[in-house]
């Protein structure tokens, strides 16, 4: 018997070396990296990282500019602010010089007034004459009534420093105390303003 025809290499099955045939193509298609894909990939890294990097500074810049932005805003609220404080202090200030001279104005007109009070307290047979003072007297109190002064209360009211002016004192039991029983001169004011104090007498004071 022939040795030779024994040999393991001769008993291999034709299917299994017809598959060893077949796979060993594809492992000759498998290729180790490069040097160049390698520097390939390094690149996309490199530029990677300079995206994340321009992302980051417009990131930051985007974060400077929203906070300028609020600064200024702030700022002109504060502006905005002082500006109104400064219209609405300068309109007060208007309207306290206005009102100043408008009651030095009024009060260099009342001795007129108190004038033709006198002359309308004076009897006279002239019925036409006393006429004309009281048409006088009653456009002097229309004008200044137009121009918001008003008369102080005085006769039959409690005694007030903030409003009369006491030049006389006496006792009057049928009064009651700190009464006002004479009127001297008339009293005006300009708004709340006092501009003339009301001269009067004043019995039973405390």
């Amino acid at each position: 018997m022939d040795s030779t025809n024994n040999r393991p290499e001769d008993s291999i099955p034709e299917n299994e070396s017809a598959a060893e045939n077949e796979k060993a193509p594809e492992a000759e298609n498998v290729q180790p990296e490069t040097p160049a894909g390698q520097a390939e990939g390094a690149a996309e890294d490199k530029k990677s990282s300079k995206k994340d990097k321009k992302a980051a500074k417009a990131d930051k810049a985007a974060e400077d500019c929203a906070a300028k932005v609020a600064a200024e805003h702030d700022r002109y609220l504060r502006l905005a602010a002082e500006y109104d404080n400064y219209r609405k202090r300068s309109a007060r200030e208007r309207e306290s010089i206005y009102s100043d001279v408008r009651a030095d104005t009024v009060t260099k007109f009342l001795p007129v007034y108190d004038n033709l009070a006198r002359a309308l307290e004076q009897s006279t047979a002239d019925e036409a004459y006393r006429k004309g003072v009281e048409l006088i007297m009653t456009q002097f109190k229309d004008i200044l009534s137009r121009l918001g002064v008003t008369e102080i209360e005085a006769m039959g009211q409690q005694f007030d420093p903030g409003l009369h002016n006491a030049v006389m004192r006496g006792e009057d039991e049928t009064k009651g105390a700190n009464e006002i029983v004479q009127e001297l001169q008339k009293g005006f004011k300009l708004g709340d303003k006092v501009i003339r104090y009301a001269m009067v007498k004043v019995v039973n004071c405390d």
